[in-house]
């Protein structure tokens, strides 16, 4: 079954309180309390700092059975290393800390700077340096990766063109693996302020179109600022309404007999 899944980046806002969560909720229960209101989260923090094994399975012994956490890569792999064979123990590492997380780890999201432009024998070299076992997705944050040759090289390797509304480099809404991986950062990709209404009854249609067609899809809310990110993605769940499933699970790369063709 194909799995729709909503949810935001990261949980650990100050502005949150009282809006989203309960005024007087303790900080130690946020995500419990926020596990009872989505079924994953994009782990924005492990991008500027590794977490330690024990944060790790907390956040995994803190959410139900069901639960996906989608792992956003360290900026020593995209920023620092940029994605060189420099990578290696760095990749490592977050594949010890993920496989951690068992069953409930999702899709690895690598966000590249704004300033690094377009190197397809630099992707096309790194790729292979990822564990095969899981999928990945790569939001670009400079308009020149949006060629033929980068979507075609993702689609080979059935790697996930990040839907993203960042205002550096807005997304093309190209399907490009047997998931699709959308990133909303807000009306003008400015992390701020919530959606209109037709904005989300679109992402909503497309949602369905490919969840029909038995494409897994993952949609985080980045427009932390004044809860509008958990505001924007209980209401696109409450469009998608019977189109939307929390059962099966499908965080893992399948193989290549199993994948979806690219027909929507």
């Amino acid at each position: 079954m194909a799995r729709i899944v909503v949810g935001t980046s990261g949980w650990h806002y100050a502005s949150w309180r009282g809006a989203f969560f309960p005024s007087g909720l303790l900080i130690k229960h946020q995500l419990p309390y926020y596990a009872t209101q989505f079924e994953t989260t994009e782990l924005n923090g492990v991008f500027y700092r590794t977490p330690t094994e024990a944060a790790v399975r907390s956040w995994r012994d803190q959410t139900g059975p069901d639960f996906v956490f989608a792992w956003k890569a360290s900026k020593f792999i995209t920023h620092w290393k940029r994605l060189s064979e420099r990578s290696v123990n760095s990749i490592a590492l977050m594949e010890g800390r993920m496989a951690l997380l068992g069953d409930k780890a999702g899709p690895v999201l690598f966000q590249l700077p704004p300033h690094f432009e377009a190197n397809p024998d630099r992707l096309r070299s790194f790729l292979p340096l990822l564990p095969t076992h899981r999928r990945y997705s790569f939001e670009f944050r400079h308009p020149s990766w949006y060629t033929p040759s980068i979507i075609r090289l993702l689609r080979e390797a059935n790697i996930s063109l990040c839907l993203s509304d960042h205002h550096d480099a807005p997304a093309p809404w190209k399907r490009t693996a047997d998931f699709v991986y959308v990133r909303g950062h807000g009306p003008g990709g400015r992390y701020k302020d919530n959606y209109p209404a037709a904005k989300l009854e679109e992402w909503a249609r497309r949602v369905q179109a490919w969840s029909a067609h038995g494409i897994d899809v993952y949609v985080y809310f980045d427009n932390d600022q004044k809860s509008a990110a958990p505001a924007d993605a209980l209401r696109l769940r409450a469009m998608l309404g019977a189109g939307y499933s929390r059962s099966g699970r499908s965080s893992r790369r399948p193989s290549a007999e199993h994948r979806v063709p690219l027909t929507v």
